[in-house]
């Protein structure tokens, strides 16, 4: 009976998703920054934000696929930004947080298909004997299509301000804000929900 009772503590331990936020740093300072004349800019903060943050990491072998993704695209803007002429920019001018977006939508959602990515936070903090957990698997699916789905929300709010003069700041400030607000603390509530639900039953 004890031995069943230490199962279900071990399978519902709490896992931590600190470090997530941390990886999303390089993306937000590129939303922030980014602007049309602005963008080459944001795109080289956004690479030393990554490259500064993900340092450990690298040093450690462990780099995470939103770390990876984050420096390879921030690369690429920035060897655009110097090998290509200003005429040939225009579409990225206009739509670089719109793509940026799109690509951590993409990122996630597709992860769900191979492994969640926020099971590479999860296990950071998580004991490898619930890593193959039902609770485990799950609690890391739900986070991964919500984060997913919010940055799915926040790439068409970016488009659409594109195609409008009015209402920009709702779309490109205001109602993503929000909305990543909201994602932050679901990851750090539905966790703890869950595990208390496991161990109540």
């Amino acid at each position: 009976m004890a031995q069943e009772s230490e199962t279900r503590d071990r399978t519902a331990a709490p896992v931590g998703y600190g470090s997530i936020f941390l990886s999303f740093a390089p993306w937000i300072v590129f939303a922030v920054v980014a602007g049309p004349s602005t963008w080459k800019y944001a795109a080289l903060a956004a690479l030393v934000t990554a490259l500064v943050l993900s340092g450990q990491d690298i040093l450690h072998g462990r780099l995470s696929i939103l770390d990876v993704t984050g420096i390879v695209f921030f690369a690429v803007i920035c060897v655009l930004a110097l090998t290509l002429e200003q005429q040939q920019l225009l579409w990225l001018e206009t739509y670089a947080q719109v793509i940026a977006n799109g690509v951590i939508a993409v990122v996630a959602l597709g992860s769900l298909f191979f492994q969640p990515f926020t099971v590479q936070y999860a296990r950071r903090s998580a004991p490898p004997e619930v890593w193959d957990s039902p609770l485990f698997k799950h609690i890391n699916r739900v986070l991964t299509a919500v984060w997913g789905g919010v940055f799915v929300v926040i790439t068409v709010l970016g488009w659409l301000a594109t195609r409008t003069s009015s209402g920009s700041d709702w779309l490109n400030w205001v109602l993503p804000v929000a909305l990543l607000v909201w994602a932050v603390n679901f990851t750090r509530r539905y966790p703890e929900t869950q595990r208390s639900r496991a161990l109540a039953s």
